[in-house]
């Protein structure tokens, strides 16, 4: 029986040193947030891990979320499918179309059976049982129950994945819903984010392969080291917003001056992610520092939230008030109850990281 084909096998046969090999390790190590000490052990987990097969199913999204995948630099898209995964079905990215692609995702599913990971793109409408999407003929109702079977473990990849998304938000004509609402008996890994960030979505793979198991989770069953503190907890505009300095405006002084957008409706008090350190585009930049504020769109509802431009203590209304329909006292009452919502969940979840409803009151007086 010939040996099975180790990572560090066929880095060695494509001529990689062993000194761009630990480079790999570093870049790898400190993007699971691991600590430098943990180098050695993230170099011999993948010198002798093996190619995983992967099996990515895209269901009511719009394709962003593999639009991230590809501009990943850490590593590299490339990297990735060619040298550390085995990427065996893929709507967008396999050369193979029709019933070959069906083919060959039944052909990996049967053979790595159990072992396989799952990633799901998308939420899975239920509505009418599951008839407004479909693929090759069947719903993506019964193609998740079926790829989920032979699942070692699934990452729901995107926030229409992980928490419904925009499908899920009223009326959800659909009856769309996120991954977990279908699957019970499969760890899931939730990668958050309209889309997520490219090197969270290939950190969570590569902690995957490194160790052969999930990353830590946070209570929403994301990965900890990319969401586990809020957006505002590492802000470079947290100052200005201690100090009570918020631009009113996109073009006034203080928007110039890289003022807190906190009073422009930035979500970043109760959004968790890595935007702010991690940021995009190889590092580039990220909303809030090109100077518009965090909607919030890694965390549950985000949509129907709203309020995207209004400062948090007013973004939660009443369906109604959108459409003009509301009275003036339904409205403020709305805004009260979502106020009242926000802080309470602002204070629930992970309490030391998180900006208190008496401090957001404070500011809010300013």
């Amino acid at each position: 029986m010939n040996k099975p084909i180790t990572l560090g096998d066929q880095l060695k046969q494509q001529g990689i040193s062993r000194r761009s090999f630990l480079k790999l390790c570093a870049v790898t190590t400190s993007m699971m947030a691991l600590p430098p000490a943990m180098i050695p052990r993230v170099a011999a987990a993948l010198e002798k891990a093996l190619r995983p097969s992967v099996i990515w199913l895209s269901f009511q999204e719009c394709t962003g979320c593999t639009e991230s995948l590809t501009r990943s630099h850490a590593p590299t898209l490339e990297s990735l499918i060619f040298n550390a995964i085995s990427l065996d079905y893929h709507h967008t990215l396999q050369a193979a179309s029709g019933t070959a692609a069906e083919a060959a995702r039944e052909k990996a599913m049967e053979k790595f059976y159990g072992k396989y990971l799952l990633i799901v793109d998308g939420s899975i409408p239920t509505r009418d049982n599951g008839i407004y999407s479909t693929i090759a003929g069947r719903t993506n109702l019964d193609m998740l129950q079926e790829a989920a079977a032979g699942a070692a473990a699934i990452v729901a990849v995107g926030t229409c994945a992980a928490f419904g998304g925009i499908p899920y938000a009223r009326p959800n004509p659909t009856g769309a819903v996120p991954v977990s609402e279908l699957v019970k008996d499969k760890p899931i890994i939730n990668v958050s984010g309209c889309p997520p960030i490219p090197v969270v979505i290939t950190g969570v793979l590569a902690h995957y392969l490194t160790f052969g198991e999930i990353p830590p989770l946070d209570s929403l069953g994301r990965p900890s080291a990319f969401f586990g503190e809020s957006i505002h907890d590492r802000c470079y505009r947290r100052p200005f917003y201690d100090q009570g300095k918020f631009a009113k405006s996109f073009d006034d002084e203080g928007a110039r001056n890289g003022w807190c957008l906190y009073e422009l409706g930035c979500k970043g008090p109760t959004t968790h992610n890595a935007c702010a350190t991690t940021k995009w585009n190889g590092g580039a930049s990220f909303p809030i520092e090109s100077g518009h504020p965090c909607l919030g769109c890694s965390e549950p509802n985000f949509w129907d939230a709203g309020g995207f431009y209004e400062a948090l203590s007013t973004a939660t209304r009443p369906l109604s008030s959108w459409a003009g329909a509301a009275v003036a006292a339904g409205a403020v009452a709305g805004a009260a109850i979502g106020a009242s919502s926000l802080r309470k969940r602002a204070t629930a979840k992970r309490a030391h990281h998180r900006v208190t409803a008496e401090e957001l009151q404070q500011k809010e007086d300013v």
